[in-house]
């Protein structure tokens, strides 16, 4: 029996901590089966962490060779690194996923990124990543842009689990909670084997606001920084509580259908002033996940502290978010601005790492 950490502390409140990496060293060194055994319960990935995880070191080398060797692409050797490592991740998970009963275990793949505000391809790829990896406990992640609306709808349709990414804003988390309901309701049979996440994005709210709350520069603005990204995550947990009561959700419940949980990305602090477990420590409650980069987890089963927090005080949260309006901080043009970045630096992240393949192959035939 493993030692029992915060992460199973978690658990416990009804908080899914799943790991925000993943890099091959992982899957060969056994590291991720450590990971799990230490409290994590699912992993998510991006486009910016295979950037990095390729990018650095040798570990594709051997794969990536054999593939150009072979006549592979160099777009369509990426894919092939990526899903070795997808598969391999879904197979150290997939006990958890057993264990919980399809509650966690889950590993994301994302879509390519120049797809997001392009619905026809979202769906075709969402479709074809579900079709290549079919594995019970696979998210294919689909942007939560106004593009990404309808193949969310279509994919839940047809009983594919996704995870909903680059979530910023109240009104479209609201939006992506109806694009997986009426999903299900189109779906057919049984729904216990549809999964969803919907990914509401906190630290980089933080970064946007707190920029403008300096530049407004009054000392009610200034008092507020550092406040808004915790009070919207909680405030979606009411919509999420909303949504997922009454007669429509319990005649989709009664056909198996699974609550879609708010999972908490992008909680590491950007800004050092702020507590290094503060997007965690903050949002803790029942149904709920918390992706955390690697340097997180460590901080938090160093020194996070395990309570029930998302639904401490609503009421405030929500008094937060209208102090912010009052000072002059219009949060839908932050979701604006962060969507767009968001998207942008995803792609970004993909472009380099396909230069940086090129170049590699380009190496390799010339080896030859």
């Amino acid at each position: 029996m493993s030692e029992r950490t915060r992460l199973h502390e978690l658990a416990d409140l009804g908080q899914s901590p799943w790991l925000d990496n993943l890099r091959r060293e992982w899957l060969t060194g056994g590291e991720l089966a450590t990971w799990v055994e230490r409290g994590i319960r699912g992993l998510t990935s991006n486009p910016s962490i295979f950037e990095k995880a390729i990018s650095a070191g040798t570990a594709y080398d051997e794969q990536f060779g054999d593939l150009i060797a072979g006549g592979a692409s160099v777009v369509d050797a990426y894919w092939e690194l990526v899903a070795a490592d997808i598969r391999g991740a879904l197979e150290v998970l997939r006990p958890v996923h057993a264990a919980t009963e399809g509650v966690d275990g889950y590993v994301s793949v994302e879509v390519a990124p120049e797809l997001a505000r392009d619905s026809a391809g979202t769906e075709a790829a969402a479709r074809r990543l579900h079709e290549e990896l079919d594995a019970p406990n696979l998210y294919v992640k689909i942007p939560g842009t106004a593009e990404g609306l309808a193949p969310i709808q279509t994919m839940i349709a047809e009983g594919r689990s996704i995870n909903v990414t680059l979530i910023f804003s109240l009104e479209r988390y609201v939006e992506v909670m109806e694009a997986y309901l009426a999903g299900l309701e189109a779906a057919e049979g049984d729904l216990s084997r549809i999964s969803s996440v919907a990914s509401f994005f906190i630290s980089r709210v933080d970064t946007e606001v707190d920029r403008r709350l300096t530049e407004i520069g009054t000392p009610e603005a200034l008092a507020l920084r550092g406040k808004a990204a915790v009070a919207q995550g909680q405030v979606a947990y009411q919509r999420f509580l909303e949504t997922f009561s009454g007669p429509r959700w319990e005649a989709l419940a009664a056909r198996g259908a699974r609550v879609q949980r708010p999972l908490w990305a992008s909680t590491s602090t950007k800004d050092p002033s702020y507590p290094d477990t503060l997007y965690v420590d903050e949002l803790i409650g029942p149904d709920t996940v918390n992706t955390m980069p690697d340097a997180t987890v460590e901080a938090f089963l160093d020194h996070g502290t395990v309570a029930r927090t998302v639904d401490a005080d609503p009421d405030e949260a929500q008094r937060t978010l209208d102090r912010l309006a009052e000072v002059g901080v219009d949060l839908a043009d932050v979701a604006r601005v962060l969507e767009d970045q968001g998207v942008a630096a995803f792609e970004t992240s993909f472009d380099q790492l396909i230069d940086a393949l090129e170049d590699k192959a380009a190496a390799l035939r010339g080896a030859d």
